[in-house]
């Protein structure tokens, strides 16, 4: 059942470092960097990063969450829409993009690469091919 109050999502993501996190993510992927909340002695407990209107909240790591470096795994991935997924790839693999799927058209309509980052979160980047 769809409720009509619902507006939007907000992925998040759990990274041992936050601020190393953010900072991959915008550097290497291009997404836009957003707010940074720090304790009291310096250190990112909250970062934000955006992928056009849609938000991605940075989680630290803690008992109850882990990042895939530590969870022995991944659980989920994000999938970002670009406007050029060849374009997209080479920028990231300029800038040190750890890829393990290059570029490929999928039976499904799209094209898409996918890529791990610093701390093993998937990430896969996906454009509908045009026919």
């Amino acid at each position: 059942m769809l409720d009509s109050s619902v507006r939007n999502t907000i992925s998040i993501l759990v990274y041992d470092d936050v601020e190393a996190a953010q900072e991959y993510i915008t550097r290497v992927f291009g997404l836009t960097g957003g707010a940074q909340d720090k304790d009291g002695s310096g250190a990112v407990k909250h970062g934000e990063v955006r992928a056009g209107d849609h938000v991605i909240w940075l989680h630290p790591a803690g008992e109850e969450f882990r990042s895939p470096r530590n969870a022995g795994g991944v659980t989920g991935m994000t999938v970002i829409m670009v406007d050029d997924v060849d374009e997209h790839h080479k920028c990231a693999v300029a800038a040190g993009a750890q890829i393990m799927q290059e570029p490929i058209d999928q039976p499904y309509g799209a094209r898409e690469y996918g890529t791990r980052d610093h701390e093993g979160q998937l990430w896969f980047f996906h454009a509908p091919i045009d026919n």
